[in-house]
């Protein structure tokens, strides 16, 4: 195993201590919800990447720290410009990249994910007669068909019956399921960079349909030095953090994240959690902004950026805030902590719960952005895919 990165020493060995208002200060200026950037791709740069497992997220995320919310500018750097990019990534989840920072993500964690994914689908498919020859036969038929143009999942099914074939996982568990050779191909060989999601196939912005296409070329980086750039986007987003938030948040091992961070050269600082990272120079007090609101999504990437939360998310919230796969639903935010939570009514009415008493001030304030919200959304009805406690309650 990797030794821990060195770490600072300030006076007599003792190390440079970041307080938790620290940490929230941070939270409001670089997350830009204190305050608000000109564009989406600024966006999604300060914040590493937006999630993208439930669409919606993508463009509420945005909303919240953009100065003019609304979907045209996030559909038009999705589906148009293509500044940013839907793929696979950490943790096998998808996100939202801006463009420069695909291949890094593709090659640090992406094509990992894919060798295991690999050896899943032949292991999942196996009886059926998939093996390996089959398998890339069956994507040499994909990328001809894509090459033709774009299409849906539906629509290559059709073009090509094998992706249709189905088997049964998990007979005789309770989560046991039939799943298509389409269903767990298609991601694959996006995780190998062969395919990329874009367009969106009808409905609305907060539809989950979107064209399958041939991925452009892309930079080449070595895994160890795409690991170590990654962890430097993380850390200029969310330093300090432990090596247990940045293991969490890759899903990488402990050895890559810490050789990661001596790769970059970070900085260990004192939390009350325990020893954390930032990258050097990075030890000043940041200036507090004024006291700031916001209404964040499921899965916005500021809540889900930590493993250990207890700074600004307190501990008897949770039960309330996330689902019991660890996924937070959507949350009410005053100066840097998680003070309750919101929902959109079937009649799009935005409705909101405090946890904690936070004065006036705030009450005015979070008012003021959940009116802001629904102005933007313009009638768009938002469930979020996962559903928590207290959006279920406030929703019905």
């Amino acid at each position: 195993m990797c030794d821990p990165p060195s770490r600072l020493t300030a006076g007599k060995g003792a190390f440079v201590r970041i307080s938790q208002e620290q940490r929230r200060a941070r939270i409001g200026v670089r997350h830009r919800l204190a305050g608000k950037a000109a564009t989406p791709e600024e966006v999604a740069a300060s914040v590493v990447a937006l999630h993208g497992t439930d669409p919606a997220t993508v463009f509420l995320s945005a909303g919240a720290r953009l100065t003019a919310p609304g979907p045209e500018p996030v559909e038009r750097a999705l589906y148009a410009d293509h500044t940013l990019v839907r793929m696979h990534g950490m943790r096998r989840t998808v996100f939202v990249v801006p463009a420069a920072l695909a291949p890094v993500v593709h090659h640090s964690t992406a094509l990992a994910i894919a060798r295991r994914e690999r050896a899943s689908v032949l292991k999942a498919f196996g009886a059926g007669g998939w093996d390996e020859a089959r398998l890339k036969d069956l994507e040499a038929s994909v990328l001809r068909l894509l090459a033709s143009g774009d299409a849906t999942t539906v629509e290559l099914g059709r073009l090509e019956p094998r992706l249709r074939e189905q088997v049964t996982l998990a007979v005789g568990k309770p989560y046991e399921g039939v799943v298509s050779i389409g269903s767990r191909l298609l991601p694959l060989m996006a995780l190998d960079g062969l395919l990329v999601r874009r367009g969106r196939a009808g409905g609305t912005w907060v539809s989950g349909t979107h064209y399958w296409s041939l991925a452009p070329e892309q930079a080449e980086w070595a895994a160890h030095e795409a690991q170590a750039e990654l962890v430097s986007r993380w850390l200029a987003a969310f330093g300090p953090g432990t090596e247990s938030d940045l293991k969490w948040w890759t899903g990488w091992t402990l050895k890559d994240v810490r050789r990661a961070l001596s790769a970059v050269g970070a900085v260990a600082v004192e939390l009350d959690e325990g020893t954390g990272y930032v990258l050097p120079g990075d030890t000043e007090e940041v200036a507090p902004s004024a006291p700031w609101a916001s209404l964040l999504p499921a899965l916005d990437p500021t809540p889900m950026g930590w493993q250990a939360r207890d700074w600004y998310l307190p501990p008897e919230h949770r039960a309330e805030l996330f689902d019991r796969n660890g996924n937070v639903g959507p949350t009410v935010w005053w100066d840097g902590r998680v003070v309750g939570g919101w929902a959109q009514r079937p009649d799009g009415e935005i409705v909101w719960r405090l946890l904690a008493d936070v004065g006036a001030d705030a009450v005015a304030a979070i008012e003021a952005e959940a009116a802001g919200l629904a102005a933007w959304l313009g009638g768009i009805r938002v469930t979020p895919r996962f559903r928590t406690p207290l959006e279920r309650t406030l929703a019905s």
